[in-house]
């Protein structure tokens, strides 16, 4: 296990600390002629003979270097502006798969995968993650649909029952950091009021902006907390079974 944790740390000092943006650019602009991609992909093979520190590896080395030099390859020839984003994530994707499977074939890592997705605690954070990045979005963008509206008008009204709302918000993030004695989070819930003061705001659009960003920021908040909490009271229970 040790070694496929040297190898993932190589390919994101490979990829994410020794590779300048200047050169993302080369590869993008120049493709399968870019002397940036071919360096790239040297760098990541010394990484690999770094961290493991062994000449037996040789194999492995140049079998890594080779995956990440084709899904380079073929990232930079299917990316375009609109898809960029995709493709990164595609990109990352297969360079992980392919470390997994090299990896397993040429030196039997024991990834113990399936041990790992038996383990109930795995899938209740799965979700967990899921309710926190794209559930949340969603329903957050459900909510304030109607105040997002509001902040394109120029009259001088504040959102309607926003006042009402932070404070709801408010009461129960108080509730929660008392029930868990996180004390330093009241704290935090006061500067951040501090910091969106109403009285210095000199447009009445300002003042729509603010409640919206108040609301947001607590709804996003607020989700991840009882989310987590959720989390932590179904793995109590499991491991009590």
């Amino acid at each position: 296990m040790i070694i496929l944790i040297k190898l993932i740390l190589a390919h994101l000092i490979g990829d994410f600390l020794l590779q300048p943006k200047s050169w993302v650019e080369d590869k993008e602009r120049a493709k399968i002629k870019s002397n940036k991609l071919y360096l790239h992909t040297l760098i990541h093979g010394l990484l690999i003979l770094i961290l493991l520190w062994s000449f037996n590896n040789w194999l492995l080395m140049i079998s890594i270097m080779l995956s990440h030099y084709f899904i380079d390859l073929i990232k930079v020839y299917a990316q375009t502006k609109k898809n960029n984003a995709k493709w990164f994530l595609i990109d990352q994707i297969l360079h992980f798969i392919s470390i997994l499977i090299l990896c397993k074939l040429l030196l039997k890592c024991d990834l113990q995968l399936i041990t790992l997705f038996q383990d109930v605690t795995i899938w209740i954070y799965l979700v967990a993650l899921l309710l926190i990045t794209n559930v949340s979005r969603i329903l957050i963008q459900t909510v304030l649909q109607n105040w997002a509206k509001a902040l394109e008008t120029n009259n001088n009204e504040a959102l309607n029952d926003a006042g009402k709302y932070i404070g709801i918000l408010e009461r129960l993030f108080v509730f929660i950091f008392v029930i868990t004695n996180n004390w330093e989070g009241i704290g935090f819930l006061l500067a951040a009021k501090s910091v969106f003061r109403f009285g210095d705001l000199k447009e009445s659009k300002d003042r729509k902006l603010t409640e919206y960003v108040l609301i947001g920021t607590l709804l996003s908040f607020g989700l991840a907390i009882l989310t987590g909490l959720a989390v932590l009271k179904l793995i109590t229970i499991v491991n009590a079974l």
